[in-house]
């Protein structure tokens, strides 16, 4: 359950909201040198007052690849590039668009209460198996049932209590 917090968060910091941000590119594979790497480990990222990243590849011949991959990427920022640095400009968010993020969020958190839920009916299963192989008792069972229900809230408390953070901060103009 912690596991899926833990990628809720991660789905999360990869959604745009109006300030610029290093993890909004944490996706992106540009290929280089026959290979697909992280854009995050082939040049220096800077944040600028925080409406523009500026990407400065450590090897200038990287700048076009770069490029392409930030346009194939669903960022929906056309990159600037000057031959040596690439630019993201990050446009104030309509209000519209803060709507369908929101919404995009929701779900992304349905899914993770739907996961975690998933995973409390998988170890119910197996302790009710033991349950009638004699393993454990009934009494067992129900204090059992009961530890793994307070998990499972506490886990979906975590996942909401992000929900209303990432909401927030999308709809902050």
């Amino acid at each position: 359950m912690e596991k899926r917090v833990k990628a809720f968060k991660e789905e999360l910091s990869h959604i745009r909201t109006s300030r610029a941000s290093i993890s909004l590119l944490e996706g992106i594979k540009v290929d280089c040198y026959g290979t697909k790497m992280p854009i995050t480990q082939l040049a220096t990222i800077n944040i600028i007052e925080g409406k523009m990243i500026v990407i400065q590849p450590w090897d200038v011949n990287l700048v076009k690849e770069m490029e392409k991959a930030i346009q194939k990427s669903d960022l929906g920022i056309n990159p600037t590039s000057d031959g040596k640095t690439i630019k993201l400009v990050i446009p104030p968010l309509t209000e519209e668009r803060r709507k369908e993020l929101t919404k995009v969020v929701g779900k992304l958190a349905e899914e993770a209460r739907i996961a975690i839920r998933n995973i409390r009916r998988d170890i119910l299963d197996k302790f009710k198996t033991a349950k009638k192989k004699g393993e454990i008792s009934e009494d067992d069972y129900i204090q059992l049932e009961k530890k793994v229900q307070k998990i499972t809230d506490e886990h979906i408390k975590k996942i909401d209590e992000l929900l209303k953070e990432k909401e927030k901060e999308i709809l902050t103009v």
